[in-house]
């Protein structure tokens, strides 16, 4: 039976917390699932359904959205598909719909591959690679990418997890970004400005209810400690989830939906590492050129605490 996610790759790795497990799917090279002692820190989807609302997979060569699809460089145009038609958007990079090919295997690791061609609006080719790996706090994941042409190529790099802390509503989380500004978008959801957060709705820095929130939103000036940054949800009793990335990540998105599916009732929460925010082809903010022959290399992932293996 061939499923709408390819290939699942499932992990698992004993800790002193107890038994973790994920499935990779081979599509889009997503998280469909991850759990410490069969207690869910993602909201899991069935293997028979396409990733609901973009869960767990990865964006590459730009994470978010490009106004009309067009972008341009040197004077030349280039018209990129338009992938949210709703908004007449390109969203999510090129990946979202290819099937990677694994080139390493263990009990609880995978290493997938996937070439990026030329193609309408993207005349570049580039070789990715997504390593994950069960370690003893929770999922590790490196991105490789790798310009295979023979000229300068654009990139940007994001991924689309969603967390959760087993049956604790989603509702009933706190919500932890440290990140000192909020980017303000259009009604077609791209960046209009940049603004402080301090004294507005959007200062997350001291943690806040999610509650009913309602977001699709970028955040950027994160602050790193040790070359990392972090954001993370509590639950009432102390146990947490967090979404930790590279200082390279230096915008994270936050998007709750009300219609996962097997979350009816409560609210579904991605936290969602960017190296670029929205309108990065035009924009240049967080975009990176590599040069021919060059590789780029960073890491996140997604780490609990609190959890027992009693």
């Amino acid at each position: 039976m061939t499923l709408p996610t390819g290939e699942q790759f499932a992990l698992e790795t004993s800790t002193s917390s107890g038994e973790v497990r994920a499935t990779i799917t081979a599509v889009a090279a997503g998280i469909r699932s991850l759990s410490i002692n069969g207690i869910d820190l993602v909201p899991e989807f069935a293997e028979d359904q396409s990733p609901p609302m973009g869960a767990g997979i990865v964006l590459v060569p730009w994470p978010n959205r490009i106004r009309d699809g067009r972008w341009s460089h040197e004077g030349e145009e280039h018209q990129l598909a338009i992938t949210e038609p709703a908004r007449n958007n390109a969203i999510h990079g090129l990946l979202r719909y290819t099937e990677y090919k694994p080139i390493a295997r263990e009990r609880d690791s995978v290493t997938l591959s996937a070439t990026i061609y030329p193609q309408l609006g993207y005349p570049f080719l580039l070789g990715t690679a997504v390593h994950y790996e069960l370690v003893a706090d929770g999922l590790r994941v490196t991105h490789f990418v790798e310009n295979l042409g023979a000229e300068p190529a654009p990139v940007a790099i994001g991924t689309h997890p969603y967390v959760k802390i087993g049956d604790v509503p989603t509702r009933d989380l706190t919500l932890r970004l440290d990140a000192a500004s909020h980017i303000e978008v259009d009604e077609r959801l791209l960046p209009t400005g940049e603004v402080p957060v301090d004294g507005t709705d959007w200062d997350f820095r001291e943690g806040r209810p999610v509650g009913e929130l309602s977001l699709d939103d970028a955040f950027g000036e994160l602050a790193s400690e040790d070359g990392q940054v972090l954001h993370t949800l509590t639950a009432p009793d102390g146990r947490s989830v967090s979404i930790w990335a590279d200082d390279e990540f230096d915008y994270v998105q936050v998007f709750t939906t009300r219609q996962f599916p097997g979350e009816e009732g409560d609210i579904a929460i991605a936290v969602e590492p960017m190296t670029a925010p929205a309108e990065a082809f035009n924009s240049g903010r967080g975009l990176r050129w590599l040069d021919p022959g060059e590789e780029w290399q960073l890491s996140w992932g997604i780490r609990f605490e609190g959890f027992s293996a009693e």
